[in-house]
């Protein structure tokens, strides 16, 4: 017995023993030799690897000391973060290669010409491997694997490494998300004991909100390979693009009591438009991760958990430009050295599994090397047969009135390799105008055909009903802008303008130049919500016309839509030069049309002096965050106004309510969280605020509060049926699942009339949806200015039971409170900040909100 108590004990002990013991052998696999001039990570940050979390700073710092100590290896450094930290990517490959890195980059593009790829000698060619490490900061076994990744390839020694690197050119990213992998490593290491303490309760494992999984606007960068919204993925993603690799891998992190996952994913959720040779492909690259983790004998699976659906992931975005895609996600240790149901997870362990299987990648690559170039190959020739059989020859694309918005859906486009052009005449497709020099053509016989049928396509028939994701992300619709598709019968070269190569917001017009009584601009450009802002942060006083008017302006008459703008400049305490200089800049930096007016007196409309035409209040604007709220949509919210609106906001803990004078704010945004833990006092706090003429903007869940503390009145719509068949045990997950919207997308009635609805012109839009959050159309209905149509579903998927609750519900309501008023977002206007169709949606409640009368409130 006490042997047997002194073998436990031994057991137990081991995992904390190694860890603080642990070595570079380790590692490392067996019978390889590495160069003695190569510096280790340890000679280079200090400690060995796993024994503390690196820092980006270390991380970048040994990067370029293997780049310095290695004929195999190059470095660039391809962006930088909002933090300004920089994105590295690292060329490792032989030195022969790397003498003739630009020719072999030109051989690999002609894999994507169906012209040229035929005389290729795929055989001779290098493949492509490019291995990215931590879009998830908090997820950092990858990017600490990424040192031992770059220090094998640049120091291992023998035939077999140099076989390798003569056949494959590997692409390393060590960190995708330098800002979050910063913010982890700082919060694990700060609570790291000198002795190894695994106890999940320990405060190491428990970050503060709001965590380091996202960038420093707390997105996950994950899902933003096809919005390409922050400088990490723009980079990123024009590095990809410049090399279109055979293989490109994602290395995340799960919950500490799995394993390990490789793909393929659930087959049942790939998505369709993705060829089943990837499919095929990715499991013939699984058997190389297999044999490497049964030598190390690691537990791995695959085929369950994770799909392949949504074109905005790391491991699934490289799919659809015929690369393949590979998503590995290992136990986290979430620190240091964590307990599970395995027996203790070790950083060590996580980091090595992580490693291991960057060298299974580089080996299957190489492996499968002819297979991966006539894959590539391959696909761009199935690219053009379908885009040559396609009906649909060419998109025109475009809202006459929103520059700005079109100029960030051509961006997008550019950002993906699309070739899209200037509309070069006006034109006129099923009833809608498209404006020459306000309207893109992106003709569909392109390379990119696969990946435009994916960003266009309408889908709401799917094989499976569970999605980890989104089930859509129609950009037409996330823009709602006007588009057309055209038949060969309708279109011609005539139409293309001159080729886009890189995007810019178009200057306004300035029209009748400096005015001696008023200017206006009208509210449908993107950017109109930042020319107010500029102004009123000038302390120029602004109106806004509740009304439309005609008045005559230096071009002719000029009918003024709702929403408009108005600086009247007998009321001003700003200089009218200074006013004047300002509206230049307007039109010039935020593509805003400014018009000169010489007269009150309209020609049509109601005049400038009318009761109609609102006073404006500058916003001042807090946001609470903390505990149980979303991180991800308080940081869409944070981004919309910081970086693109340039207002300032309060970021504000939920626990300084009640000891916050809530008096120097007008706006309070609550968005989708819990908010159950306010004090009482924080609570009575935001009532007398609202109260005394406040405008609190509650979202998504915020809404279900409101209504629970009286500030907002409206009914949630329950369901009348009953589902009473039995479900086996191991289908009882996917049932419940089957229930959920992950994110669909829904026509909306709207009342353009209301000002939540200034600068919009068509009586629909589409909102997205990922809540079964469904709320009765309020008792006053102008109330509700926005609801969802009787057959709302446009793209995505919705259960047959949810498909009948979500008919015609609110989407938009508004309550009055005292004399404040309350503006509740059933849906996420700013998702992921692609979805521009919305933001306008949001800007109008922070703009117009407490000016919406009491008549059109609940």
């Amino acid at each position: 017995m006490k042997s047997l108590l002194q073998s436990i004990a031994l057991i137990l002990i081991v995992p904390a023993i190694a860890f603080s013991q642990v070595q570079l052998d380790y590692y490392l696999p067996e019978d390889v030799s590495y160069n003695p001039d190569i510096p280790t990570p340890k000679e280079v940050v200090g400690h060995e690897v796993g024994e503390w979390h690196i820092t980006h700073d270390k991380l970048v710092q040994y990067m370029y000391a293997l780049a310095e100590s290695s004929d195999r290896v190059t470095i660039q450094e391809y962006a930088r973060t909002y933090e300004n930290r920089p994105l590295l990517l690292l060329t490792i490959t032989s030195p022969d290669n790397q003498s003739s890195i630009d020719q072999i980059k030109e051989n690999h593009a002609l894999l994507r010409d169906p012209s040229r790829s035929g005389n290729l000698d795929v055989e001779s060619m290098p493949v492509v491997t490019y291995m990215g490490y931590s879009v998830h900061g908090n997820e950092a076994s990858g990017s600490n694997a990424s040192m031992l990744s770059a220090y094998h390839f640049a120091a291992a020694q023998g035939s077999e490494i140099d076989e390798i690197l003569n056949n494959t050119v590997i692409l390393l990213d060590p960190s995708f998300n330098p800002d979050g992998l910063q913010r982890f490593s700082t919060w694990v290491n700060m609570h790291k004991s000198a002795t190894s303490v695994t106890d999940p309760a320990a405060r190491e494992f428990d970050e503060v909100w709001p965590g380091g999984r996202t960038n420093h606007y707390w997105f996950d960068l994950n899902r933003d390979w096809m919005p390409v919204v922050h400088p990490e993925s723009r980079g990123r993603v024009q590095m990809f693009h410049e090399w279109k690799p055979n293989v490109l891998t994602d290395h995340h992190e799960m919950g500490t009591n799995s394993t390990f996952f490789f793909q393929p994913g659930i087959p049942s959720r790939t998505h369709p438009l993705t060829p089943q040779r990837n499919q095929d492909l990715t499991s013939a690259i699984g058997e190389y991760h297999a044999d490497e983790l049964d030598k190390i004998q690691s537990l791995y699976y695959t085929k369950e958990s994770f799909d392949d659906f949504y074109y905005g992931k790391g491991s699934t975005y490289p799919d659809i430009f015929g690369t393949i895609g590979i998503l590995f996600e290992q136990a986290s240790s979430r620190g240091h050295a964590q307990e599970s149901i395995h027996g203790v997870v070790d950083f060590p362990f996580a980091v090595r599994n992580q490693f291991r299987t960057s060298i299974s990648t580089v080996n299957a690559a190489n492996g499968l090397r002819t297979e991966l170039h006539d894959n590539m190959r391959e696909f761009y020739r199935e690219v053009q047969q379908e885009a040559s059989r396609s009906s649909v020859k060419a998109m025109v694309v475009g809202d006459r009135f929103d520059s700005g918005k079109n100029y960030h859906f051509a961006d997008l486009m550019n950002h993906h390799n699309v070739e899209l052009y200037e509309l070069a005449q006006n034109l006129e497709v099923d009833g809608q105008q498209f404006e020459r020099g306000k309207a893109w053509v992106i003709p569909m016989e392109q390379a990119e055909y696969k990946f435009l049928e994916a960003m266009f396509e309408k889908r709401t028939e799917f094989t499976d009903s569970l999605f980890y994701d989104v089930s859509t992300w129609t950009l037409t619709s996330a823009f709602n802008i006007p588009h057309a598709e055209l038949s060969q019968r309708q279109f011609n070269n005539n139409i293309m303008g001159e080729k886009v190569e890189s995007p810019e917001i178009p200057a306004g017009q300035f029209v009748g130049g400096r005015s001696n009584y008023a200017y206006a601009f009208e509210w449908d450009e993107y950017y109109a919500p930042r020319a107010l802002y500029r102004l009123q942060n000038m302390g120029v006083r602004t109106q806004a016309a509740f009304q439309t008017f005609q008045t005559v302006v230096s071009t002719g008459v000029k009918e003024f839509n709702y929403g408009t703008i108005i600086i009247p400049l007998g009321i001003q305490d700003v200089d009218e030069v200074e006013i004047f200089r300002a509206l230049q800049n307007i039109a010039r930096e935020d593509g805003v049309d400014v018009y000169s007016l010489r007269t009150g007196l309209s020609t049509g409309g109601v005049d400038l002096g009318s009761p109609n035409i609102n006073s404006l209040e500058k916003p001042s604007m807090a946001i609470l965050v903390g505990s149980g709220v979303s991180n991800l949509e308080a940081g869409e919210v944070w981004h919309q106004l910081d970086q693109r609106y340039k207002m300032p906001i309060t970021v504000l803990e939920k626990e300084r309510v009640g000891r916050t004078d809530l008096s120097r704010y007008n706006r309070l945004i609550l968005v989708n969280g819990g908010y159950g833990d306010l004090s009482e006092n924080a609570k009575a706090d935001i009532k007398s605020w609202v109260s005394n003429g406040g405008t609190l903007i509650v979202q998504k869940s915020a809404v279900n509060w409101a209504m629970s503390e009286g500030l907002l009145n409206a009914e949630l719509v329950e369901s009348e049926s009953s589902d009473d068949r039995r479900i086996a045990y191991e289908d009882l997950s996917a049932a419940r699942g089957a229930q959920g919207i992950g994110g669909s997308i829904f026509e909306a009635n709207v009342d353009i009339t209301n000002p939540l609805l200034f600068g919009y012109r068509n009586d629909s839009i589409h909102i997205f949806r990922n809540s079964t959050n469904f709320l009765q159309i309020t008792e006053n209905q102008a109330a509700t200015p926005v609801y969802l149509t009787n057959e709302p579903l446009v793209s995505g998927y919705i259960s047959d039971e949810n498909s009948e609750l979500i008919k015609n519900t609110a989407s938009i309501m508004v309550g009055s409170y005292g004399s404040g008023r309350v503006i509740g977002f059933v849906d996420n206007p700013n998702f992921r900040a692609f979805w521009f169709g919305t933001n306008k949606l949001f800007a109008n409640a922070l703009f117009f909100g407490d000016q919406i009368s009491r008549s059109a409130a609940n």
